[in-house]
């Protein structure tokens, strides 16, 4: 009984899954993709990322991780591709397309994880606190602040992610201006838009940066064609907003935070790594990833000679262990293990999902449509727009799925617009959320949106600087 239960089943889903939908249909082994794009399964892989995605958006009401249900969405939606795809005697298209999908993936991934670590090993050995520190002991006034927080934001954000970047420029700005919530709400605001301004200009400075490195769609020192237009992203916003900043000063804050032994040396093979990876993929012509593999060693074996450097210490200074805070051992594993992994898988179910979309062949219509239809520009500086309302990740990922013919000035355009697009809105950049969170109640989504029109303007002076500096790009 149980199993013509089971014959039963599938003989339904057979019948829902597999009804023919026009001539790219053969059972023949080795033909064409087949379009399902006006197929059930279409539709069904269409709405259950849909619904992941709301999933996402509602993270900040419902504390549910974002990365649960777009990995629950990859999984049905490659179901549903590899069972009609069976179902018509083609069982490897979907096999080879889902580990292609997995390769970039994976590639992707060990990069962020290497350098999500070096960021953590900079963050334990003291070098943020430091930093920080230093800010709040000088004393400055509230307008000298906002500009001193806004451009280390533009400038750690590109070997540091954004969201890091703006937490602990955020951490300063509460620290001085927790009395004053109009420095606070604008100070913010300067943080998010000029993080991402910071990230749009570097390869390293955000995952689509990153992913368009990878791709190979702009080589390495290209991308810094981009440093005047994303300048001009983060000033002219900060220009307009700096008659709102009050003009008094807080009282100095005194804060003592020193580096840990061994900091200074970890920036420094971080510097190391960067430029390994660089030359794996200019000279060698092996993925970046290798390089940043290798750089990771050099924190492993540097980590352990500060793991013997401690417990040698504290053999020689047992009394005192429980006072020099510089002796406790440094793990890299550790290290590893802090990296956010919500946002690795978060990456990972994306990666698979838009991948599964463009299989079933919904990329392929949306660049007739957008890239073909409209122009690469205004394509390009739609893709900026719709980033401020939904993260830009899966977008510039279903651009490089897309792969539309353009020149190296619209690749340079898209990267510009789709870093610095969310910057619109509060909820357009993990900066900008995390900041929500952070300076609860003086930072909010309706006090951004005031200052909107500022960053708008920002941001088409930026296109517009492209455009001019770099006109030879698009040649």
């Amino acid at each position: 009984m149980p199993q013509s239960r089971n014959l039963l089943f599938q003989g339904i889903l057979f019948m829902f899954l597999a009804p023919v939908a026009g001539p790219a249909f053969s059972a023949e082994q080795g033909a064409e993709l087949l379009d399902l794009t006006h197929h059930p399964v279409g539709y069904a892989a269409l709405a259950v990322f849909a619904i992941a995605y709301l999933a996402v958006m509602a993270e900040e009401f419902t504390h549910l991780r974002k990365s649960k249900p777009v990995i629950l969405a990859a999984g049905v939606i490659w179901a549903l591709i590899a069972y009609v795809y069976v179902a018509h005697g083609m069982p490897h298209p979907a096999e080879e397309a889902l580990r292609h999908n997995l390769e970039e993936y994976a590639e992707l991934m060990l990069f962020l994880l290497v350098a999500m670590t070096y960021i953590n090993a900079m963050d334990e050995r003291g070098v943020f606190d430091a930093l920080r520190a230093w800010l709040l002991r000088k004393g400055f006034g509230f307008r000298a602040l906002f500009w001193m927080t806004g451009w280390l934001s533009f400038f750690i954000s590109p070997v540091a992610d954004n969201l890091t970047t703006a937490l602990l420029m955020c951490a300063v700005v509460l620290a001085v201006g927790k009395d004053s919530p109009r420095f606070v709400a604008l100070a913010c605001i300067n943080i998010v838009v000029a993080a991402n301004a910071g990230g749009a200009f570097s390869p390293f400075g955000d995952i689509t940066t990153l992913m368009v490195w990878q791709a190979g769609m702009v080589d390495f020192w290209t991308f810094f064609a981009l440093f005047v237009p994303s300048v001009v992203n983060f000033v002219v916003p900060a220009l307009v907003m700096h008659f709102a900043v009050p003009a008094s000063a807080p009282g100095a804050v005194r804060e003592d935070a020193a580096m840990l032994p061994g900091a200074r040396r970890i920036i420094a093979l971080f510097v190391l790594t960067i430029a390994t990876a660089v030359s794996f993929h200019n000279f060698l012509h092996l993925p970046p990833v290798a390089g940043m593999l290798t750089g990771l060693a050099y924190l492993q074996f540097f980590g352990y000679y500060l793991k013997m450097q401690a417990h040698r210490t504290l053999r020689e200074n047992a009394d005192e262990a429980g006072r020099i805070g510089d002796v406790v051992p440094f793990d890299v594993f550790n290290r590893i293990a802090r990296a956010e992994w919500d946002t690795l898988l978060f990456f990972y179910g994306v990666v698979m999902c838009v991948g599964g979309l463009g299989f079933i062949g919904y990329l392929a219509h949306v660049s007739e449509v957008i890239y073909t239809g409209w122009g690469a520009t205004p394509a390009n500086v739609a893709v900026g727009l719709l980033s401020a309302i939904v993260d830009n990740i899966p977008i510039m990922f279903a651009v490089l799925k897309m792969n539309p013919d353009m020149s190296l000035g619209q690749w340079l355009l898209v990267t510009l617009t789709a870093g610095v697009g969310g910057s619109l809105l509060s909820i357009g950049s993990a900066a900008g959320v995390a900041l929500m969170g952070q300076a609860r109640g003086m930072y909010t989504f309706f006090s951004h949106l005031k200052w909107t029109p500022a960053i708008a303007l920002g941001y088409a002076a930026s296109i517009a600087a492209h455009m001019w500096i770099n006109q030879g790009y698009f040649q």
